[in-house]
């Protein structure tokens, strides 16, 4: 059975994509299942893809149902639609749109066909993940998930006491400031560094 694998471009950032793999007698509703599960997305919203050329011009709308809106030709429906009966040539491309009102916009482009599937893998399964995803509903640091783990190991959410120093930025070592919850006592330069 043939697998297709799809790469599926950020529309703002093209350093940013995921590679999505499909068998080809699967639905647009798994590949757009899989592409919101690559990208973290959650599947509460409209959803639609475009057939395209290689300028990335929306053709023959593959939709996940028709919408109340007006249509020049009725939509594929993607629960209904083999994604082998859209490829019309080895580099197909398509336009995949996500939450009309936050209007996310996907450039999926199919990169590699192979003639064997792996065991291993559930279909669709993401393959390659490159660059910081776009966050659905508000910012994402650049560190994402790893916060909590640094917060953790160097115990950052807890108030932990510290010490600054003072007078650094001149390049003499000041005195040492002990912050927290001990009090405001003043350690002098020798009993810091241990000389007397």
């Amino acid at each position: 059975m043939a697998v297709l694998k799809f790469r599926i471009y950020f529309e703002e950032d093209d350093s940013v994509y995921r590679d999505v793999a499909v068998k080809h007698n699967q639905h647009f509703l798994q590949l757009h299942q899989g592409i919101l599960k690559a990208y973290e997305f959650d599947n509460k919203h409209q959803a639609t893809f475009f057939r395209s050329n290689d300028h990335w011009q929306r053709g023959r709308e593959i939709s996940l149902e028709k919408y109340d809106k007006e249509y020049k030709v009725s939509p594929l429906i993607m629960a209904e639609t083999p994604i082998s009966s859209e490829i019309r040539d080895p580099n197909q491309k398509f336009v995949y749109l996500y939450d009309f009102v936050k209007n996310w916009s996907f450039l999926v482009e199919l990169i590699h066909v192979s003639r064997e599937e792996n065991s291993k893998l559930e279909y669709p399964a993401l393959i390659k993940s490159e660059g910081i995803a776009p966050s659905q509903y508000g910012t994402r640091g650049l560190i994402g998930d790893k916060l909590a783990e640094v917060e953790e190991k160097y115990d950052l959410g807890r108030g932990a006491e510290g010490f600054i120093l003072v007078g650094e930025e001149n390049g003499e070592l000041g005195e040492v400031e002990e912050s927290g919850d001990l009090g405001e006592e003043e350690i002098g330069p020798e009993e810091e560094s241990g000389i007397e």
